[in-house]
C-alpha cells in the first residue's frame, strides 16, 4: 500500500469512527423520542457507512480513466434523480427520494457526478477552454440546470457548493481568470435577487447579521449552537454529556453536530476533528500533485476541494460566521447519502493515488534494469 493511500485511509478511519460516535451521542434523545429505539439513527448511519465503504473500494481499485468514458451518463443520471425530487409521490421532504427501504438525497450524488464530468470535460476540450464559449458557457448551463431544481427544493446551500466546485475546477483546469470573473459578474446579481426574494433565506441572513436580537426566533439555532460551544470550554463536559442535544439544539445530530462535539470534547476535541479534516484535504492536494496525468490531478483537486469547502461552510455556520446553509459536516454529520458521497470522494482520491504509485513503479523498474 502506498504511503499516501495508507495515510488517507488512517485519517478516514478516524473520521468515520468519530462520526459514528457523535452521531450516536447527538441523536439518541431524538431517536428515542421519534422511534422508541435510541440506536435507530446510528443503525441507519452504519448502513450508509457500509454502502459508502463499498463505493470507496470500487473507486479505489478501478482505473479512474473508466469514469471519463461515462461521466456524461453519470451527470445525466444525477440530474434525472434530482428532477424526481419534484415529483410528490416519489419525493420525501422535497430533497429526498424513497425508491427502496431507505431514503437518499440525489443532490449529494450529484456532487460526485459534477466533479467527474467537469474534470473529464476540461481534459477533452484541451486548449479550447481558453475560449469563453467553450471554457465557461457549457458549465454555466450545467450549474444553471442543477441550480433551478435545487432552488425549487429549496437547497440554496447545495447550489453554492456546486457553483464553487465548478468554478474551482475551471480555475485549476486553466480557464482564464478574467473569464471566470466575467461569469461571476453575470451570476452574482441574479444570485443576490434570489437570496432576498425567499423569505426563509432572508430570515437566515437577518439572524446572521444580528443573532442576539433574534435568538428566540430566526437565530435560535445558531444561538443554541454558540451556547453549546461556549459550555464545552477547553476539555468539554465529556462524551455523552451534552445538554444542547436534549432537544434544545435543532439538527444537533446533522447540520449542527459540531456544536455537540465542542460541548462534549471542548476546544481540544474540536481542534483534533478540524485537524483531521484539514489533513485529509492536504493529502488530497498532495495526491493531485503526484497524479500521473491531468485527469487524475483534476479528480483529486475537485474531490479535495469539495470536502474541504463543504466542511468550511458547515463550520462557519455552526460558529456563527456564516448564515445557515443546511450543509452537513463531511464524515461526521448524520445522513447516509452525505456519508456515502464523502467516502466515494475518498475512493476517487485513493484511485488517483494508486495510479500514481503504479506509474512511479513503472518508471522505476526500467531504471533499475538499466
Amino acid at each position: 500500500m502506498g504511503s499516501l493511500e495508507g495515510k488517507i485511509l488512517v485519517v478516514v478511519v478516524f473520521l468515520l469512527l468519530a462520526g459514528l460516535l457523535f452521531v450516536y451521542s447527538a441523536s439518541f434523545p431524538l431517536s428515542l423520542q421519534a422511534t422508541g429505539d435510541p440506536l435507530s439513527f446510528l443503525k441507519r448511519q452504519c448502513i450508509g457507512a457500509a454502502l459508502g465503504l463499498v463505493a470507496m473500494v470500487i473507486l479505489w481499485r478501478l482505473d479512474y480513466h473508466v469514469w471519463e468514458k461515462i461521466d456524461d451518463v453519470l451527470l445525466f443520471g444525477a440530474f434525472a434523480l434530482l428532477l424526481l425530487t419534484l415529483v410528490p409521490p416519489l419525493a420525501e421532504g422535497s430533497r429526498w427520494l424513497r425508491l427502496g427501504p431507505l431514503p437518499f438525497q440525489p443532490s449529494e450524488f450529484g456532487k460526485v457526478a459534477l466533479v467527474l464530468y467537469v474534470s473529464g470535460s476540461l481534459v477533452r476540450r484541451g486548449e479550447r477552454i481558453r475560449d469563453f464559449r467553450d471554457g465557461v458557457v457549457p458549465y454555466l448551463v450545467v450549474v444553471g440546470a442543477f441550480g433551478l431544481i435545487l432552488l425549487f427544493q429549496p437547497d440554496f446551500g447545495m447550489l453554492i457548493l456546486y457553483a464553487a466546485v465548478v468554478a474551482f475546477l475551471l480555475w485549476a483546469g486553466g480557464v482564464p481568470v478574467r473569464h471566470l470573473l466575467l461569469a461571476a459578474a453575470a451570476v452574482v446579481p441574479p444570485g443576490a435577487l434570489l437570496l432576498f426574494t425567499a423569505r426563509y433565506r432572508l430570515e437566515r441572513l437577518i439572524a446572521f447579521l444580528n443573532p442576539e436580537a433574534y435568538r428566540d426566533t430566526y437565530g435560535y439555532q445558531v444561538y443554541q449552537s454558540l451556547m453549546a460551544i461556549g459550555a464545552g470550554g477547553l476539555w468539554g463536559r465529556g462524551i455523552g454529556a451534552s445538554r444542547a442535544k436534549l432537544l434544545y439544539l435543532p439538527a444537533a445530530h446533522n447540520d449542527f453536530i459540531f456544536a455537540v462535539v465542542a460541548e462534549e470534547t471542548g476546544l481540544i476535541g474540536t481542534m483534533c476533528l478540524v485537524g483531521l479534516l484539514g489533513l485529509l484535504v492536504w493529502l488530497g492536494f498532495r495526491v493531485a500533485s503526484r497524479a500521473p496525468d491531468r485527469l487524475g490531478a483534476l479528480y483529486a483537486l475537485g474531490s479535495s476541494f469539495l470536502l474541504g469547502f463543504q466542511a468550511l461552510l458547515n463550520l462557519g455556520v455552526v460558529v456563527g460566521l456564516l448564515p445557515v446553509t443546511g450543509l452537513t459536516l463531511p464524515f461526521v454529520s448524520y445522513g447516509g447519502s452525505s456519508l456515502m458521497v464523502s467516502l466515494a470522494l475518498t475512493g476517487v482520491l485513493l484511485g488517483v493515488a494508486r495510479a500514481a504509485r503504479a506509474s512511479a513503479v513503472a518508471v522505476l523498474v526500467p531504471e533499475v534494469r538499466a
